[in-house]
């Protein structure tokens, strides 16, 4: 009798359990008609797909080119999207720009920026609104970036004598070493008014922290999962670079700070002054705190100097390996300079060739692949398919820029296919899309690209380039670094010779 009760008690247990699943089945859900993907596996989804390649963004392409230019992944627990075609971009980022205005944030990306304090990854609303306006309005015009004209002379004058004394000794350079510390330099004292004294510590800090974003940490797949959040390391490693950062930053804004009130002239030249006057004018319709303004110099250090460095190296690389627009852009240079000892900012502007090596190293190395991840804030529709609320967002721009569709010989370096075709990189042309388009797109592309056409111009007009011993140009790899950023992977070692020695101003 006992053994009929339990029985029948599980009985009615499992008819209740079948029950209560066919009520969840028979319940209206919103039926979704979502973008094609691979096949996925339990719990990790679509990651077995992904780490074949050292490049998320080069697995991405290789799936996309198999399911088309709307693709759904699952990274772990993450639902992603990937858009690969201008036709997609365009649609997210220009016709529902307004849905996909926000960033993701995962938990390395959070520890990185200050829990979306700062600009590039607030979330879309009024706090971001004002801080994009701040910027946009007070520290990257036109007018203000002119302003920093005589700093980008002088740091690029003392580039160059360093490069002068190792070519004068027949050394070789870690050029992609120098780069990166002039870039930084230049963007430090547009910054803060001066040269940086804690600049080794802070590009050991940002390099370290950019490294870890390209680490598939649980934490990130799992977000839901406390035990995978205490298991992931890389939000762990993101945070102490970021108090690193921090600490330099608000070190810097302090000693700015004592300097203005001691009336150094210098000092008061530069973004953090804007930063301090608006903070002591209460002008801002949001509070700007001593930590938004740490957040606010963090963009301006950290995405672009990384960025800036990063396209300058790969322009001097593909020049290198590419000898015939080696010796076009210095054929530009020579006929338009003829010999003179000093170019400025001024005589950059009517150099077209020297633009369009530009062009072409952003398009074959877009300096942010998968531009900045954003998220799907209303359940919408594109290209047909249901994009539910609350999926992750990848623009894949190194795959747009690649796609043979929209470019003849995309692999390869040809900076005269920018000859005739007229695209700029500002959003408007969704098959180039260096800088990402729309709300989000990036604010500080004037800065950017001053800090390097002048710096190219004069490492080409006063050197000549040449590979260490036996090294062809076809030899120099062209591998990018894993993370957000797509640096060159290996160090670009050349020797200086010179062709214009420049004028040694700073010993």
């Amino acid at each position: 009798m006992e053994g009929k009760v339990v029985l029948l008690a599980l009985s009615a247990s499992l008819l209740l359990v079948v029950l209560s699943k066919l009520k969840s089945l028979l319940v209206a859900k919103p039926k979704f008609k979502l973008p094609p993907g691979p096949w996925t596996l339990p719990v990790i989804g679509n990651l077995h797909q992904l780490v074949t390649s050292p490049n998320i963004y080069r697995a991405m392409r290789r799936l996309a080119q198999r399911h088309g230019p709307l693709m759904v992944l699952r990274l772990g627990e993450v639902p992603v999207m990937v858009v690969s075609s201008p036709e997609a971009a365009r649609e997210v980022m220009k016709t529902h720009d307004i849905l996909f205005a926000d960033r993701f944030l995962n938990a390395t990306l959070s520890a990185f920026t200050f829990n979306g304090n700062n600009m590039a990854l607030a979330r879309y609303g009024e706090r971001w609104r004002q801080l994009r306006k701040m910027c946009v309005v007070e520290l990257l015009s036109a007018a203000r970036v002119r302003s920093f004209r005589h700093i980008r002379e002088e740091e690029v004058a003392r580039f160059l004598e360093s490069l002068a004394t190792s070519a004068a000794t027949g050394s070789a350079v870690d050029l992609s070493q120098m780069i990166s510390r002039f870039i930084n330099d230049t963007f430090v004292r547009e910054s803060v008014g001066s040269r940086c004294k804690y600049r080794d510590e802070y590009l050991d800090a940002i390099g370290t922290a950019i490294r870890q974003t390209s680490v598939l940490t649980v934490a990130d797949l799992f977000p839901s999962s406390r035990l995978m959040q205490g298991l992931g390391t890389a939000p762990r490693k993101v945070l102490a670079c970021r108090d690193r950062i921090q600490r330099i930053l608000e070190q810097i804004i302090h000693e700015k700070t004592e300097a203005m009130d001691h009336g150094d002239e210098e000092a008061a030249q530069s973004f953090v002054t804007v930063l301090l006057r608006l903070q002591k004018e209460r002008t801002m319709p949001i509070p700007l705190t001593n930590d938004t303004m740490v957040a606010v110099m963090f963009d301006m250090f950290g995405a672009g100097s990384e960025t800036s460095s990063t396209v300058l190296n790969w322009c001097m690389t593909e020049l290198v390996r590419s000898p015939a627009a080696m010796a076009k852009a210095q054929a530009e240079l020579q006929d338009a300079f003829n010999g003179r000892s000093t170019i400025t900012e001024d005589d950059v502007e009517g150099l077209s060739y020297l633009k369009l090596v530009i062009k072409e190293a952003l398009r074959l190395h877009t300096p942010v692949p998968l531009l900045l991840p954003r998220v799907c804030r209303e359940t919408c529709k594109i290209m047909g398919y249901d994009i539910p609320k609350g999926m992750v967002v990848f623009v894949n721009a190194w795959a747009i820029c690649r796609d043979p569709k929209y470019w003849d010989e995309p692999e390869v370096f040809r900076p005269e296919r920018f000859e005739s075709i007229d695209l700029d990189y500002k959003g408007t042309n969704f098959e180039f899309l260096p800088f990402g388009s729309g709300r989000r797109s990036c604010p500080g592309i004037n800065l950017g690209l001053s800090n390097i056409e002048l710096a190219l111009a004069s490492l080409l007009y006063h050197f000549d380039w040449k590979l260490p011993d036996g090294m062809e140009p076809e030899d120099v790899d062209i591998f990018e670094a894993a993370g957000l950023v797509a640096s060159k992977k290996t160090s670009l070692i050349l020797h200086p010779v010179a062709r214009i020695p420049p004028p040694g101003k700073y010993d």
